[in-house]
Formats: C-alpha cells, sequence, structure tokens
C-alpha cells in the first residue's frame, strides 16, 4: 500500500514501437495525467516494420526504418507524457513464418533467461507497481508480442527474489499487479457484423483475437484522453496509411473501440468476481 497515488507507477512492456498507443496509448495518457510515474519497456526497434503508409514521405532519402520509428516514438510518448521509455536491445522479428525469425539477433531467438535478466533490471531500476502486457497469445500470433509475454510473465515473477540476480546492483522490487491486454470478443463480433453489411472482409477472427467478456476483470474508461492516443497513433505515420484499420473505423464505433481500454489481472487481484476500473485498485 502507498499513501498517495502520485507514488505508484505504471510499467507497459511491448515488442514494437506504435503498440504502444495501440493498445495502451489510454492507460498512459490518463496515469500521466493523474500525476502517476509511466514506464514503456520495448522488446525491439521495430526494424522490420517497413513503410505501412504509402503516403508517407521520409524525412531523408538514406533515413533507415528504425530511425523513422525511433523519431515517431520520440513524438508519440511525449504526447503521453510517458515518464520513460527502455529498450531489450534485439531485433524485430518479423511476422510469423518471415526469414527475419532466423535472425540471431531477433527478439524471438533470445537467451530467455538473459532477455528475462534485461527486464528484472529495468524493473528494479524504475519500480512499477503495475506491470501490463500480452497475453499468451500476444494478442494475435507476433513472434515478438508472444516473446514479450514470456519474458515480462517471467519477470514479474522473480524480480522481487533477493536470491536471483543479486550481482546487479539494484534492490530486489516486486510489482503487486500484473495485466494482460484484451480485446472484448463482442466488440469484435460487432465490428464483423458492420463490415460484412458494407461488404468489406473484417481480416480477422472474433474467437482468436477476442478475449470472452466474462474473462475480462478490468476495463478502463479513457474517453477523456481518446483524443490524446489518437494524436499518439498518428504521429507513427510509417505505419498508420490512410486505409489502415484504425483510419477507417466507422465514427460509431471509434469511442466504443479506443474510449475504453480492458485487461485481464493475472496477477495480484484480491480474489473477487467484481469488475475493476482502475489499474491500482487496492494499492492506495
Amino acid at each position: 500500500m502507498v499513501e498517495n497515488r502520485e507514488e505508484l507507477t505504471l510499467m507497459a512492456v511491448h515488442a514494437h514501437p506504435d503498440d504502444e498507443s495501440i493498445g495502451t496509448g489510454g492507460i498512459l495518457a490518463k496515469y500521466s495525467a493523474l500525476g502517476m510515474k509511466t514506464v514503456v519497456v520495448y522488446g525491439t526497434r521495430g526494424e522490420a516494420g517497413g513503410i505501412q503508409n504509402p503516403e508517407f514521405v521520409p524525412p531523408s532519402p538514406a533515413a533507415k526504418i528504425e530511425e523513422i520509428r525511433a523519431m515517431e516514438l520520440e513524438k508519440a510518448l511525449k504526447v503521453l507524457r510517458v515518464g520513460s521509455a527502455h529498450f531489450l536491445g534485439y531485433r524485430d522479428s518479423g511476422m510469423a513464418g518471415t526469414p527475419e525469425n532466423l535472425d540471431p539477433r531477433s527478439f524471438v531467438q533470445a537467451d530467455m533467461e538473459e532477455a528475462i535478466v534485461r527486464l528484472v533490471k529495468i524493473i528494479r531500476s524504475t519500480r512499477p507497481h503495475v506491470i501490463v502486457t500480452y497475453n499468451e497469445k500476444g494478442v494475435y500470433g507476433h513472434p515478438d508480442h508472444v516473446m514479450a509475454h514470456r519474458v515480462t510473465t517471467a519477470a514479474f515473477q522473480v524480480s522481487g527474489d533477493s536470491a536471483r540476480y543479486p550481482g546487479e546492483g539494484l534492490e530486489p522490487w516486486r510489482p503487486a499487479k500484473l495485466y494482460y491486454t484484451a480485446i472484448p470478443r463482442s466488440r469484435l463480433v460487432k465490428m464483423e457484423e458492420f463490415l460484412r453489411a458494407n461488404n468489406e472482409e473484417p481480416g480477422f477472427d472474433p474467437d482468436y483475437l477476442g478475449t470472452p467478456d466474462e474473462k475480462i476483470t478490468t476495463t478502463i474508461d479513457v474517453k477523456e484522453y481518446l483524443p490524446l492516443k489518437i494524436e499518439a497513433l498518428n504521429c507513427h505515420q510509417s505505419q498508420v496509411g490512410p486505409n489502415s484499420f484504425f483510419r477507417r473505423l466507422p465514427p460509431e464505433f471509434r469511442e466504443e473501440a479506443f474510449g475504453y481500454e480492458h485487461y485481464i489481472c493475472a496477477n495480484g487481484r484480491d480474489g473477487s468476481d467484481r469488475k475493476e476500473t482502475d489499474l491500482f485498485e487496492g494499492l492506495v
């Protein structure tokens, strides 16, 4: 327990730049505005992402994709008022089944123990009370998202153990709660029905991508911060093209899709069946 909310810290562990805005932009903006410290950790710098926006004009013809994404990320983090960003130092693994998966520098090829140590050091130095990352499927199966889940879940368990990694010069720190991001299946079904009614193929499977509504433990209202979330997402210009799902989303779905963020509390909940509306519930 802490005496006031300003003493609390939220950490989000992601795979690539832009994931912070898509998946957790609302909570990062909200809790920063409420005075909490916010920290984002990335497994990679998104080197395999490519240019997804055909209208994007690079700052210079020689600019590398990792340089472009770093500049975009810097702008997005300022919009969301994120306190600090850290990188585990691995290379983007690319989509499942691509040659990038086999690169020995890639996140998916990382030595698990080494990756856990890297994240534990960041956890011990920033001392988050709550950590958020992806579920075991990495939401949609991206190798780096799955790896982020595995590393974060393991690091959460051992960062407070004084017998683990004692030579790193940092005091053990045990975060209080661990959350996985979630998309309610019911919301995806509504979107699927709308798209089919307008002769568009959804391009997603609600049963795979979605989480059964009854399994969601926590829903955060971020409508007040939706303009910041959208602004941060649009900072990633090389990744968000005019035909992207986020820009094609009908206005009537925008607030429902982005105005609430949903999570499953994987560790640290009080055991009640009551739905949470605050990631820090029970910590103040």
